[in-house]
């Protein structure tokens, strides 16, 4: 059972979330660790921006204070959700934030043996029937039954850890029973189907802000910057424009053109442009104003998320669920994040992050952001491995500390997932937390996303 807890005092949420870590580090290697930075710092919290931090005091009711202890607190969390992850293995069913400054971490398990150990991280534990992986099953499964099921009266459907089901929302309720009856018996009693109003779709029939033109067909908003070898560009929605297709800057001034591209399936894309545009480490903030990007490591649900669009601006909310479905007129999406944030037409290839880590560029969704709605991103590190890019980061202002003796698989460019081995300065590491590795990120450096093995 999904249960709540009581906020936890600030001051108190920041000093419990540095002991978990610390704790958990301690335990998973038999050697000590070197001296690194903690997940906060990894996650360059303090680089937090102003136009972040008071977009979040407007949309999820903040303090400025409150905004920066959530964003610590959400770092933490996510890093010791990652190492339960790891040593509880098939056990683990998902992993959560809660409260107004997210001081509750609960850690769901298949395994009453493991509430113990959960506890004496830190976090919260709750103990039900269903593992991640079954659930991710049969989400594949939901979403292999769609392709061959009508689905328009199935709007979304995804893993929600909360309740340790997979969710299928139903805007037609014999269109939901018929792409449920596609799946096994064993598969369909870990589906829940619930009424939902939402009606998603694309987000690309833009009116003015900071935008790039397609051939003629549109606007839609630049994503992150991106590089490609010595090519520059930037990263966006795939249903902004198909490979070929020409854009032009906010400014109408010569672009570049669309070189891959996948919708529906996925949302993704990747523009390159010529010489007179250069790849900053920015996404545009309120005013103008430059925010920093600084890494592209995956928030967990319930955490915070802003978004940056050319129509609507700067708005906030909270990740609902990861590895979600969604169904536009044109087709289903799969593996995006859900969330509370809104947007309207034109926002579609936007940027979405959470404190100064890239999350994802903005798909589709429902409602908008004068009576509030749901959105969908397409995450960030998915887009740039498939297509080979490397995220523009801003240089990591703190000094990174001694990476040991170089050498190894690890590589700064790379985008691991949570599981994935490497091998540096002779030892051997366990990828935590999904990111696309990067000078200043050698695992030796950073407990947060590597645990050595």
């Amino acid at each position: 059972m999904f249960h709540r807890h009581a906020r936890a005092a600030c001051v108190g949420a920041v000093t419990v979330g540095a002991l978990v870590l610390t704790a958990l580090q301690g335990a998973s290697a038999a050697t000590p660790a070197p001296a690194a930075r903690s997940a906060a710092v990894t996650l360059a919290v303090s680089a937090v921006q102003p136009d972040v931090l008071r977009a979040m005091q407007r949309d999820l009711g903040l303090t400025g204070a409150e905004a920066r202890v959530r964003l610590a607190n959400e770092a933490e969390a996510g890093a010791t959700a990652a190492l339960l992850r790891q040593r509880l293995g098939g056990s683990f069913a998902g992993a959560w934030v809660e409260g107004d400054v997210s001081s509750v971490l609960t850690v769901a398990t298949t395994r009453a043996a493991d509430a113990a150990a959960i506890r004496a991280s830190g976090a919260e534990a709750d103990v039900v029937t269903h593992g991640l992986a079954q659930l991710d099953r049969t989400k594949a499964a939901l979403d292999r039954a769609a392709r061959t099921t009508a689905t328009t009266g199935v709007p979304v459907w995804y893993v929600d850890v909360r309740t340790n089901s997979v969710v299928v929302g139903a805007a037609d309720r014999a269109a939901a029973t018929a792409l449920v009856a596609r799946v096994g018996e064993a598969d369909r009693s870990r589906i829940r189907v619930v009424p939902t109003r939402e009606r998603p779709r694309p987000l690309y029939d833009i009116r003015g802000g900071d935008a790039y033109y397609m051939g003629g067909s549109g606007r839609c908003s630049v994503g992150f910057a991106i590089t490609r070898g010595t090519q520059a560009g930037f990263a966006t929605a795939g249903h902004c424009g198909r490979a070929g297709t020409t854009t032009t800057g906010y400014n109408q001034v010569a672009q570049g053109s669309f070189q891959a591209s996948t919708f529906p399936g996925r949302d993704t894309a990747w523009v390159a442009t010529n010489t007179n545009w250069t790849a900053t480490p920015h996404v545009k903030g309120a005013g103008g104003a430059n925010v920093q990007v600084t890494g592209s490591v995956q928030q967990p649900v319930g955490a915070s998320v802003c978004r940056s669009g050319s129509t609507t601006g700067w708005h906030c909310g909270t990740i609902q669920q990861h590895n979600t479905s969604v169904t536009y007129p044109e087709g289903t999406i799969s593996g995006v994040t859900r969330t509370s944030v809104c947007a309207e037409p034109g926002d579609s290839g936007g940027s979405y992050i959470s404190g100064t880590q890239a999350q994802g560029v903005t798909s589709g969704g429902s409602g908008d952001c004068r009576s509030g709605g749901t959105t969908y991103h397409q995450p960030i590190n998915p887009l740039l491995q498939a297509y080979g890019l490397t995220l523009r980061t801003t240089t990591d202002p703190d000094d990174p500390g001694d990476p040991g003796e170089p050498g190894g698989t690890w590589a700064a460019g790379t985008v691991y997932r949570a599981g994935d081995q490497v091998t540096y300065g002779g030892a051997t590491y366990r990828c935590l937390q999904g990111h696309q590795a990067q000078a200043g990120w050698e695992p030796p450096n950073v407990p947060a996303l590597w645990q050595r093995g």
